[in-house]
């Protein structure tokens, strides 16, 4: 079994996307973690070692990654440790690599607006998803709920009399 990162890094560069030639998607990303800490007697932050990786993601999440982080960002990242290997003229090199499960901006320093890839609207057979207003039983239920009054033991009903909940 490989082992698993889980950390805070930050992009060194924008994603590259490009395909095989079976047609997948597959997409680069170039990371780096370093472990930042405050020296207590100059109370000055400083960088101490710093780890460098290239992480892969493929097919759909390549390209919603590509689409949706830029170079500098800080990430949350998870993902499976392994060793890349190959050979160029004759030397053999190897470097570490992150196969990436899951990796999302850090919202302690940006504003995401997440939204449905084209992908996942469609369901497993192919067929687009029907949604509230599409479904008729959805939509009946929708309009129920709008128009019939909130229950009167509902703390969040704040009704014509405006009392606020009980809380």
């Amino acid at each position: 079994m490989l082992p698993t990162l889980t950390g805070v890094g930050r992009l060194t560069a924008d994603p590259e996307l490009r395909f095989t030639q079976a047609g997948k998607a597959v997409a680069s990303i170039a990371l780096a973690f370093n472990s930042r800490r405050l020296n207590q007697q100059t109370q000055q932050w400083e960088d101490g070692d710093t780890f460098f990786v290239r992480g892969t993601v493929w097919e759909r999440f390549a390209e919603n990654a590509t689409e949706s982080l830029a170079k500098g960002m800080e990430v949350l990242v998870t993902g499976e440790l392994r060793t890349e290997r190959w050979e160029k003229d004759g030397q053999k090199y190897e470097r570490p690599a992150l196969l990436i499960r899951s990796i999302a901006p850090n919202l302690a320093y940006a504003v995401a607006k997440v939204s449905k890839d084209a992908a996942s609207q469609q369901n497993g057979q192919g067929g687009q998803r029907q949604t509230a207003q599409q479904h008729p039983q959805g939509q009946q239920a929708q309009q129920q709920y709008r128009q019939g009054p909130p229950p009167q033991d509902d703390p969040w009903n704040t009704g014509p009399s405006g009392n606020e909940p009980p809380f």
